[in-house]
């Protein structure tokens, strides 16, 4: 009984220390016939250790920030931004407008302005912004609808 009991322990420990494992809140796994791949997005190395047989690579997180991207919170709901980056007028463009507010956040987070979408094109005066980095969402009466990531220059 134990030999077949410390087997079975074995056999589990050989399958659980050749599993690999990455443990991140950005990132994925592909995989297909030929091969896999895993990746993290947003992390600084500073170390990497290997017995030969396992790597292991640790980093500091960064933010969840993506300096020119879209996330699609309703991906049905069709928008673009332009020019990207921009100086001084971005345009916003979707064929539903109504009902449809747009709001811009600096990097910090603070509100910078709101309004409601006026048109199928609407344009916003940007150029009294600071240069740096902002976050535009737009919101319908009920939900997030699109959040777009901008660079405002000089």
């Amino acid at each position: 009984m134990f030999k077949n009991s410390f087997i079975f322990c074995l056999l589990l420990t050989s399958v659980c220390v050749s599993a690999q494992e990455v443990v991140a809140t950005q990132g994925d796994s592909y995989s297909n016939s030929s091969g896999s791949i895993d990746f993290t997005v947003g992390e600084v190395v500073i170390n990497t250790g290997t017995d030969g047989a396992t790597d292991l690579t640790q980093g500091f997180h960064q933010t969840n920030w993506n300096f020119v991207g879209i996330e699609d919170h309703v991906p049905s709901y069709e928008a673009l931004i332009f020019p990207n980056p921009t100086s001084a007028i971005l345009n916003i463009t979707t064929s539903t407008f109504e009902n449809v507010t747009y709001t811009l956040y600096d990097a910090q987070g603070k509100l910078i302005m709101q309004d409601k979408l006026s048109s199928a094109q609407t344009p916003i005066q940007v150029s009294q912004l600071a240069p740096g980095t902002y976050s535009l969402i737009l919101n319908n009466d009920t939900q997030k609808l699109k959040t777009f990531q901008l660079i405002k220059q000089q």
